[in-house]
């Protein structure tokens, strides 16, 4: 399961009987080869390579939730008007969790699934503080974590949802010189998308209603599938698919 040599490092205040439990969880390296230690302290989980620090923190996003979330580009693409009842998305490339929070903000019910275990530990971690905190409690209460493979879970879903959000780690990007500090962390743990057609089709044949991928504002196109309409931001770009499953064969045909 664990696809990088992480230490487990405990600092004053970590729980030792959880550390035990993260121990039995997910076995660890007893070396650092890739630089990485994940410390628990008082607070909780972090990741942590040379003087970076990762730690999952949905409290950091409460600015954003004060004003309402209707108005963020990406609950504006999720959100399918006229559908009656609580609408449900599937966030099949997770990472520390903060889309899918700003869905479940907006009263989404949202299921995350993070193939990376480590990334799959931070964002655990994450769900479990924002759960004993009032005023992210009923938000963490609507969000669902899997750690496992998307494209593999997304073939066996016996239910559609009514979203499917797509944002992999493409190749590209790790070629700029302007890579956050946060994703240089992730880059060391995650692997890149080799295989855009393949994601882009498992997840068009899932039967959602809509299908959102998050893109740079002038990146490429998702396998160079041709969306319906985007929603443009200055750091981003939502690509929207309604009716996916529709137009499956178009994307198989080679077509954009």
């Amino acid at each position: 399961m664990n696809e990088l040599n992480v230490k487990l490092s405990l600092a004053p205040g970590a729980d030792p009987e959880r550390a035990e439990r993260l121990r039995a969880l997910f076995p660890m390296g007893e070396g650092e080869a890739d630089g990485l230690t994940l410390e628990l302290d008082g607070e909780g989980l972090s990741l942590r390579w040379e003087d970076q620090v990762l730690r999952g923190d949905f409290a950091r996003l409460l600015p954003r939730l004060r004003g309402g979330v209707s108005g963020e580009l990406l609950v504006r693409a999720a959100k399918i008007k006229n559908l009656p009842g609580q609408q449900t998305v599937l966030d099949a490339t997770a990472g520390l969790g903060e889309d899918s929070f700003l869905l479940a903000a907006a009263g989404f019910r949202v299921k995350m699934y993070e193939r990376n275990p480590v990334i799959g530990l931070l964002l655990a971690d994450a769900l479990e503080r924002a759960g004993r905190r009032s005023e992210l409690a009923e938000i963490a209460g609507r969000m669902e974590l899997v750690v496992g493979d998307s494209i593999e879970a997304m073939k066996e879903l016996k239910q559609a949802p009514d979203v499917i959000l797509l944002d992999p780690m493409f190749p590209e990007r790790q070629k700029s010189a302007l890579v956050k500090k946060k994703l240089q962390i992730i880059q060391k743990l995650e692997i890149p998308c080799n295989d855009e057609r393949e994601l882009l089709a498992t997840a068009m044949a899932v039967g959602a209603r809509r299908l959102v991928i998050k893109r740079p504002p002038k990146g490429p196109w998702l396998a160079g599938f041709k969306p319906d309409y985007s929603i443009q931001g200055k750091a981003v770009r939502f690509d929207c698919v309604a009716a996916p499953a529709d137009k499956l064969n178009k994307l198989l045909a080679g077509g954009k």
